[in-house]
C-alpha cells in the first residue's frame, strides 16, 4: 500500500461527534498524524468561514492543512490563506434555485460574509446550519435580489421525509446545468455542475505532486461518497448511509460519537 499523505475528513457525521466537538482520543490521532507528515484537509460541505474554526482549534493554521469548503466548491491553505482552487454558482441559477424552493414550500439559504443569509430565519432546519457552522444568522425579504455577490452554493433544507422528493425534483429541473446532492437527512446542496469532494482533491493533490493512492478519505454522508471512492483508502463511518459504506474500502467499527476517525488513522497511519 502506498504510504498515506494526505487525509481527507469529513466533518458533521464523521470527524466530529453529535456536539460538534472532536474528542481527545481523535484529536491525539491527528496530531500525531501530523507529526508523520501528514496533510490533514477539512473536507465540507460548510463554507469556508464555517470551518475555520475549528481548523484553528486543530493547530492547522500553524501546522499547515487545508479547508475543502462549499463541497469542493473552494480550497484554501490553512497557514497562509491562499485559494487553491475555486469555483462559483452562475448567478443565473440563484433566482430559480430560489423560486424552485418556495414552490417546493421548503426553505433555501446561502452565505454572505458575516454568516448564513435566508428569507426564513427562524425555519428549523436552517437553524441546523447556523448550529452545525456557528454562524448567525441574518433573514432578507427577497434572496435572489440580495445575493448580488460571487457564491459557491445554495443549499436546501427541509424535513427529512420530504429530501429524496424535493431531490428528485430538483434534478429533474437543474439536470445538466448544476448539480443537486443531499449532504445530510435535512440539506441538498446545490453547486456548480461537476463541483464534488472528489475533483477537488485531485485538483489539490495534483497541486501537492501526489497521487490518489497517497490519499486516504472518511467521511458519511452521500456528498462523501465521491471521494470515499476515488481515495486509494475509502473510510466509511459506522454511522453512514448505506450507499456510502457501499464503496468503502473499511467501514469503521465505531461511529463519530465514539472515535471512529481515530480508529481509522490508527489503522492505517499511525500502524
Amino acid at each position: 500500500m502506498a504510504e498515506i499523505k494526505v487525509l481527507a475528513l469529513d466533518l458533521d457525521g464523521t470527524l466530529t461527534n453529535s456536539q460538534k466537538e472532536v474528542t481527545p482520543r481523535t484529536r491525539a490521532a491527528l496530531d500525531a498524524a501530523i507529526a508523520k507528515g501528514v496533510t490533514i484537509v477539512l473536507a465540507s460541505g460548510r463554507p469556508t468561514a464555517g470551518v475555520l474554526p475549528l481548523a484553528k482549534e486543530l493547530g492547522l493554521d500553524k501546522k499547515g492543512g487545508c479547508i475543502l469548503s462549499y463541497n469542493g466548491g473552494k480550497i484554501i491553505d490553512c497557514r497562509t490563506g491562499e485559494t487553491l482552487y475555486q469555483k462559483q454558482l452562475d448567478a443565473q441559477y440563484v433566482p430559480e434555485l430560489c423560486a424552485f424552493a418556495a414552490a417546493q414550500n421548503v426553505t433555501i439559504i446561502t452565505y454572505n460574509k458575516e454568516g448564513v443569509v435566508t428569507e426564513h430565519p427562524d425555519d428549523k432546519w436552517a437553524l441546523r446550519e447556523c448550529f452545525t457552522c456557528k454562524l448567525p444568522m441574518t433573514g432578507v425579504d427577497d434572496l435572489a435580489k440580495y445575493v448580488d455577490y460571487p457564491i459557491c452554493k445554495m443549499l436546501i433544507t427541509l424535513d427529512p421525509a420530504r429530501r429524496d422528493e424535493v431531490w428528485a425534483a430538483g434534478k429533474k429541473q437543474f439536470d445538466g446545468r448544476i448539480d443537486l446532492y443531499p449532504s445530510s437527512p435535512f440539506f441538498i446542496e446545490a453547486v456548480p455542475l461537476g463541483v464534488a469532494k472528489d475533483g477537488s482533491l485531485a485538483a489539490l493533490l495534483e497541486h501537492m505532486g501526489l497521487g490518489r493512492e497517497n490519499l486516504m478519505a472518511c467521511g458519511d454522508g452521500l456528498n462523501d461518497r465521491s471521494m470515499i471512492e476515488y481515495a486509494g483508502v475509502g473510510v466509511a463511518m459506522q454511522n453512514a448511509e448505506e450507499p456510502v459504506k457501499a464503496v468503502a474500502d473499511y467501514v469503521t467499527a465505531a461511529d463519530n460519537d465514539h472515535d471512529g476517525v481515530a480508529e481509522a488513522v490508527e489503522k492505517f497511519i499511525l500502524k
